[in-house]
């Protein structure tokens, strides 16, 4: 049985273009003709098609695979093992190179695709990488933690200091707020607890009265997330989790 050129070079994803050249150089010569002296190919010519394509998948340059294909003290199967480790070796790198992506991928999680001068403008100190690899442990299989990261992965630069700019704000009338006395069961503190909930939900992820009250007892019982509040003012953490707790129960009577 043999083959056109048409089918041979749509068997082998390859153009017909390349198989002539093939043919010119004396890399393929196919194995008959037709009367019009239209190429024909048989399934000893696939197989050498096999091996050219083979080489040149490993880089191997045309003059150097005609070399080797032809030849005459080659064992087919010594051949076959060495194209095996050849390309078992390209594997491996070709894996190394996919983790070393995955990597910087992962460096990327916030999507923040900013410079290093425009990282410090906008989050100055307060990295918001500092806990990514323990946020990931303990809710990378969460339906929140993928619609974080998916939204993160689309701010601009504007996005985060929009952001930013809303958290400061926000922060500056709760400390005024626990300044004037005001207690965590009052109806301005309340109401400062369903802003900051609604600004996890436009933000980050989509965040309900219970899963707020939860994030509101976490920043207590965590320490890291404790100082963070309480740097800025002393007992701002404890002051908000109630407040947040009050609010779902509003929320949730």
């Amino acid at each position: 049985m043999s083959y056109s050129v048409g089918q041979v070079a749509g068997f082998a994803g390859i153009t017909v273009r390349t198989l002539h050249h093939y043919d010119e150089i004396g890399l393929l010569v196919p194995s008959e003709r037709t009367h019009a002296g239209h190429r024909r190919y048989n399934d000893a010519d696939l197989d050498r098609l096999q091996q050219i394509l083979f080489h040149r998948e490993l880089g191997f340059p045309l003059d150097e695979v005609a070399a080797l294909l032809d030849d005459p003290d080659a064992d087919p199967r010594a051949h076959l093992r060495r194209q095996h480790d050849l390309l078992t070796a390209r594997i491996e790198k070709l894996q190394k190179m996919a983790a070393a992506v995955e990597h910087a991928m992962e460096a990327r999680t916030m999507g923040i695709n900013l410079t290093p001068e425009e990282r410090f403008e906008v989050f100055g100190d307060n990295d918001p990488e500092q806990y990514a690899e323990e946020t990931e442990r303990r809710w990378g299989g969460t339906a929140a933690y993928a619609e974080s990261q998916a939204r993160a992965a689309r701010y601009t630069k504007d996005d985060w200091q929009r952001m930013r700019a809303e958290n400061d704000d926000w922060t500056a009338r709760y400390v005024a707020l626990m300044a004037a006395g005001g207690r965590p069961d009052d109806e301005a503190a309340m109401d400062l607890a369903e802003e900051h909930r609604r600004q996890i939900d436009r933000w980050y992820y989509e965040c309900p009265h219970a899963m707020h009250r939860c994030l509101g007892a976490m920043y207590v019982a965590d320490e890291r997330f404790k100082a963070y509040y309480d740097s800025t003012r002393a007992g701002f953490a404890d002051h908000l989790s109630e407040a947040i707790a009050a609010n779902a129960d509003r929320h949730t009577a």
